[in-house]
């Protein structure tokens, strides 16, 4: 999948006018506020119904305007793993009208109702400053990073997870009740247990499949702290108990609290070194590596299951050295993804890529407005 063209209406400081890209490398630079990050917000709206930046619409929204608009033409081409298909052009759009808070998502000009379905046109890998918290950060941060594989790889996941997440609602409900109806909770109970273990076997076969490739990719760079580097899926409860038993025995505990703290919902990817969180052993330069690593393994998970993914890399010269920058680039050559790298000053491609050199675009944006050079 690459993104061949863009178009937005009344997206922060964005020029309403058509862009075209490369399916290889996009290399944009300009100012700080001149709009190079902005870009890549309506590039992730399209794969993620959201901002990587910001949480709410409006922060988005051009000033004194009430809605935005985002459409993009992507191209699916077959990957090695798919000889014989043909490639497709996909029309994908989003609109959102603050005054109503409606939602409008388009494929190929019918409506869609789930994001989901315009999500998997175009699976979008942000690297940006904020990503490096993935191993330092909360399991939020790793269970977001988890899921976003197992939604681009277990086809159904979406909805499963939806469900999931009206289980969870529900039972909370009831356990914020302070009198709790033990026959509805049982029921309740029942079927949270039925979808949890679902969705912990969807995780448990995509972890499965991306460790062995995030562990490839460690061993090809040679970093001196890749042997006694451990990864672990952590399902939300002990593995060794069956969750229906940990729900009973925890009955007042989460009574007490008044929401759900065993399941799905609290699951992790535990990274450890020589046996202690990475946030307590590695140094920030290689923590930086190690989420890096991650995300190439992440994208050739993604390539095994004849998806491509498109790289979003925001500002990565104020956190990532000369070396750091130019294994990144290197290592997303070979996966021949799409790539949209922004940088204050002009690009220099000869620094970031040696033979064979990728074939690029530069843009330099000012006030919103885009020059192709």
């Amino acid at each position: 999948m690459a993104l061949l063209k863009l178009q937005t209406q009344q997206f922060r400081n964005l020029a309403p006018v058509a862009l075209s890209f490369s399916p290889s490398v996009n290399l944009i630079y300009g100012a700080n506020g001149s709009g190079k990050s902005s870009l890549l917000e309506a590039i992730a709206y399209l794969g993620l119904g959201r901002s990587f930046r910001v949480n709410r619409h409006e922060a988005v929204v051009h000033h004194g305007s009430e809605s935005l608009t985002v459409f993009g033409e992507i191209l699916e081409t077959p990957t090695s793993t798919s000889p014989g298909a043909s490639s497709d052009i996909h029309r994908i759009g989003l609109s959102r009208d603050l005054t109503t808070k409606e939602t409008r998502l388009k494929v190929d000009g019918e409506r869609v109702r789930n994001l989901s379905a315009i999500a998997r046109h175009l699976p979008v890998s942000v690297i940006d400053p904020g990503t490096f918290d993935i191993v330092t950060g909360g399991p939020g941060k790793r269970r977001q990073f988890l899921d976003w594989s197992v939604f681009h790889v277990e086809h159904g996941f979406a909805s499963l997870w939806q469900q999931f997440q009206r289980a969870v609602s529900q039972r909370n409900k009831i356990l914020r009740n302070g009198r709790i109806d033990e026959s509805l909770l049982r029921i309740w109970d029942s079927q949270y247990i039925a979808l949890a273990n679902q969705v912990t076997e969807a995780r448990r076969r995509v972890f499965e499949q991306f460790q062995p490739l995030l562990e490839a990719v460690i061993s090809d760079v040679e970093v001196a702290w890749s042997d006694e580097l451990k990864f672990e899926f952590f399902p939300g409860w002990d593995r060794k108990a069956d969750l229906a038993e940990v729900l009973i025995n925890h009955r007042e505990q989460e009574a007490k609290m008044g929401h759900t703290l065993y399941g799905p919902n609290r699951a992790d990817v535990r990274v450890k070194f020589q046996g202690r969180p990475v946030a307590e052993t590695l140094s920030r330069g290689q923590q930086k590596t190690l989420v890096i690593l991650m995300k190439i393994a992440q994208g050739q998970l993604l390539r095994e299951h004849a998806r491509q993914c498109t790289f979003l890399l925001d500002d990565i010269n104020a956190e990532l050295d000369e070396a750091h920058r130019q294994m990144l680039a290197g290592k997303l050559r070979d996966l021949g993804s799409q790539v949209f790298i922004t940088s204050i000053e002009p690009p220099r491609p000869d620094l970031l890529w040696r033979d064979p050199m990728p074939d690029f675009k530069v843009f330099h944006v000012e006030h919103g407005d885009f020059t192709e050079e």
